[in-house]
Formats: structure tokens, C-alpha cells, sequence
């Protein structure tokens, strides 16, 4: 039983939507263009919405919290996550090209999943995701084979206390029911029959049919799309095969605001320019275009930015690559930096840096618009859910505080953040996820792989 008054006092009134917290004392980076960073700032939360942000706030009726010597920021946004993956973590962390990955995890691992697996691996990326400060996940669900691998898939989102987004593809390889797009339409139905709930739909698919040709995206499935009122993010959105695609989908008219693309390495700047006239999405992945190497291992982001385009950030693959979002922005920051310093060393040109606050933005705000979720998280602004973290700004690793944002980006981690918030409700509280049972989640995550592995070694996969 928990020992930890303020704790038990908000899990008594979690379910009170006039419940009213003050958290009080802390530097607010509310990521709000007319807002700003607040300096011993506090945010007031009725139920699980931001009712004000500023100082002096009422206290009436309200649960006080003292966040002295702390940040509030907006929760951060994971905007492309294969989640099932995650009990698979680091089993290819030097593959080096995208026919590695597509060997490994796609064509040997995945099949042997079954929806019990499913349902671990996404939990399991969630709740690392709360734990880093993600409040929000596009979980880009790859491995739909049967409906019950969906029903698993999304079913973890909504246990998870995330704020989900179900992103339902079809399997690259493999024997699977044929039961996609069609499956999509249950969802729907079951799962997510209003866009109002924490966990919400879209649909998942390729840009391109050179990996798996039922996976591309095209007039049929931005029919189904349009028909159930969903978004679509696109995967593998680079080089010149996506670049013709893009154009081709402009003459079609499926180009719009309902698309994310995903990557977008090493696309032709007409592929730009119409994407940005039609207002399509773009999600980066830094450390997986760089890492992997995924056509020119540049994350564009110069290019978004250049044609308007301000993205979201994503962890992508965790089989090789990091799981939180301090990384995707620390990695994009250099990346660019360095691109910018070096292209114009040697002349007397000015390099064109992006900020500390350009990578937050797009790890909160930017990645909130990419997902169409702008209206209700991405800012500390008040009428929005309260998504929200505390970071603990007096740690060893980020005393003493000067720049709340330079702070975040540059100083903090995951084991800095002492609380996080989803829409009103507390997901962690004192450094620990609430309600979880980490021990039980570990041992079913052990046996979860153990059966993987068994079905591998049945089936010779993987030799």
C-alpha cells in the first residue's frame, strides 16, 4: 500500500473531472508561442484539462503540489514506433543497412509472434515511453497477421495509460489472415468509435511496393481511410522511388493533411514542394536514418524547414536504437549542426543552425500537429489535456539551472522525471510508473522471448 500521501490523494480523486491540482513553484516551458517559459510558474488542472498557466494562481479546493527545483513541460510526442518490437530490444544494434533490419526482424522474428507477444512487446514500449516523458505514441503496428494480433496491439495502448495512436499494417513476410484493410473497419467500430478517446486510429502503409506490394499506399486504401475518418502514416518515404510516388498521389489527389510521411531521407525537392502545399506530415527518426543508414543518412530536417514544414520526432525501431525521446533530439541537434558548420566552413557564409527550442518543439508541439493531436496535447496551454512532466531540475546532472530548455534538451534524461501526467491522471509519481508491476511485466516478458526463440529454433528461422 502506497505510503506516499499526495499519491493516494490523487489516485482517490482520479476519477473527479472537477478535481483540482496545483502544481506550484517550478520554471513552466510551456512550449505555447504566446506563453512561453514561466519562472517559478505553476499550472492549474481541472480534471484533465490545463485550466491556467501562469503565477499567483487560485489554490481554492485544490491539491497543492510543490514542484520547486523542477521543470513542467509538455509531455514529448513519439510520432513512428514499431512497439510490438520492444521485447526484442538491441538484438540487431550494428545492422547497418535496411535490408538487415527487413532480414532479422520482419521476415524471421515477426512470424513467430504470437497476439500474447504482441500485446507484451506494446505494452512493454509504452510504459518505457511514460517512463521517458512520452506521453503521447504513434505505434506503427506492422504485425497485424490475425485480428487478434490487433486486438492485442491496441488493447496494450489503452491498459498503458498512454495517449495511443494504433497505426494497423498488415505483415511484410509471412502467412497471415488477409484480413487487412478490412480489419480496419472493426477497429473502428470496437476499439475507437470516437476520435475524443486517449487511444485513437489511423492506418499504416508503405510509400513504396518494392518491399511488399499489398503495403503500398494508393487509391484504395486512401479510400478506406477517407471512408472511416482516419489518418495514414507512411513508412519508408525516401529516395527517388517515394519521391515519384509523391508526385504521383499529387495528380491523384491523395495528397492532404490526413498523410504523415515518414523518414523523407534524400527526397527530390519537387517531392517537398508538394507535400508542403497539401500540408502532409513529416515524421524524422534521427537515429535510425543516421544509424541504419537509410538512403543518405541525413535526417532532413533542413529540408522540412526549408519547405515550411516543421516535424515530429520518432524513436522507430528499438531491435537497434535508443528508446527515449533526450536522444532523437540530441542526435537531430548535432546532426544538423554539424551539416550546417561544415557546409559552410571554408567561406564566408553563415551556417544555419536550428535551437535547443527548435528540437523540443518538435519532440512536443510539432510532433502533436504531425499526429493531428495539436487540438488537445503538445503545449502547456490552457483548455488542452494536461499532459505534462515534472523534471527534476536539481539532480546532479542538471543543477544548477540556468535555461529550462537547455536543461531539458541537453542536460536531462528519464531518470530526471519524477512525475508524469496524461490527461489529468498521474502516470508516474516519485521516479516509478504507478499501478505497474514491473517484476510481473519482467518475468512475462523472459517467458515471452523464450517462446519466441523456441518457435524460431522449430521453425529454422533465423540460421
Amino acid at each position: 500500500m502506497s505510503t506516499d500521501v499526495t499519491l493516494d490523494a490523487l489516485n482517490r480523486s482520479a476519477t473527479d473531472p472537477d478535481r483540482l491540482v496545483l502544481l506550484r513553484g517550478a520554471s513552466v516551458v510551456t512550449m505555447d508561442p504566446a506563453l512561453g517559459t514561466i519562472d517559478a510558474g505553476e499550472v492549474l488542472v481541472r480534471g484533465s484539462r490545463i485550466l491556467d498557466v501562469g503565477r499567483g494562481l487560485p489554490d481554492t479546493g485544490a491539491l497543492v503540489i510543490d514542484a520547486a527545483g523542477s521543470i513542467i513541460a509538455p509531455g514529448m510526442v513519439d510520432t513512428h514506433r514499431h512497439a510490438w518490437q520492444a521485447q526484442m530490444r538491441r538484438t540487431i544494434p550494428d545492422v547497418d543497412d535496411l535490408g538487415g533490419y527487413l532480414r532479422s526482424t520482419l521476415m524471421n522474428v515477426a512470424p513467430a509472434y504470437t497476439p500474447d507477444d504482441i500485446y507484451l512487446g506494446t505494452r512493454l514500449a509504452a510504459l518505457t515511453a511514460l517512463d521517458g516523458g512520452i506521453t503521447t505514441m504513434l505505434d506503427f503496428s506492422h504485425n497485424s497477421r490475425t485480428a487478434a494480433h490487433s486486438d492485442a496491439a491496441i488493447t496494450a495502448l489503452i491498459n498503458s495509460g498512454i495517449r495511443g495512436v494504433h497505426a494497423s499494417m498488415a505483415p511484410h513476410f509471412g502467412a497471415w489472415d488477409g484480413q487487412w484493410p478490412a480489419d480496419l473497419a472493426r477497429l473502428r467500430a470496437t476499439h475507437v468509435p470516437t476520435d475524443e478517446q486517449l487511444v485513437t486510429l489511423r492506418m499504416a502503409a508503405l510509400a513504396t511496393a518494392d518491399i511488399a506490394g499489398h503495403l503500398a499506399y494508393g487509391p484504395e486504401l486512401a479510400r478506406i481511410a477517407a471512408d472511416l475518418d482516419i489518418g495514414v502514416s507512411l513508412d519508408v518515404v525516401f529516395g527517388q522511388g517515394a519521391s515519384k510516388e509523391i508526385l504521383r498521389w499529387r495528380e491523384q489527389g491523395l495528397l492532404g493533411p490526413h498523410l504523415e510521411a515518414i523518414h523523407c531521407t534524400a527526397l527530390s525537392a519537387e517531392a517537398w514542394a508538394a507535400m508542403r502545399e497539401h500540408g502532409v506530415s513529416v515524421s524524422l527518426a534521427p537515429t535510425s536514418d543516421a544509424q541504419i543508414g537509410l538512403e543518405d543518412a541525413v535526417p532532413p530536417v533542413d529540408e522540412a524547414l526549408a519547405h515550411g514544414i516543421r516535424p515530429g520526432l520518432s524513436v522507430d525501431v528499438e531491435v537497434a536504437l535508443a528508446s527515449d525521446m533526450f536522444t532523437q533530439m540530441r542526435a537531430l541537434l548535432t546532426i544538423q549542426r554539424m551539416r550546417a558548420v561544415n557546409a559552410t566552413y571554408g567561406t564566408q557564409d553563415e551556417a544555419a543552425r536550428i535551437t535547443t527550442r527548435d528540437v523540443l518543439d518538435f519532440a512536443t508541439l510539432s510532433g502533436a500537429r504531425t499526429l493531428r493531436l495539436d487540438d488537445r496535447t503538445g503545449s502547456l496551454t490552457p483548455g488542452k489535456q494536461a499532459d505534462l512532466i515534472v523534471v527534476d531540475a536539481e539532480a546532479i546532472n542538471t543543477m544548477p539551472l540556468h535555461d529550462a530548455v537547455g536543461t531539458l534538451v541537453l542536460g536531462a534524461d528519464r531518470s530526471n522525471i519524477t512525475s508524469v501526467w496524461v490527461a489529468g491522471q498521474v502516470r508516474k509519481w516519485n521516479g516509478a510508473l504507478v499501478g505497474v508491476d514491473v517484476d510481473a511485466l519482467r518475468t512475462r516478458v523472459h517467458d515471452s522471448v523464450a517462446a519466441i526463440t523456441e518457435r524460431l529454433a522449430t521453425t529454422g528461422a533465423g540460421r
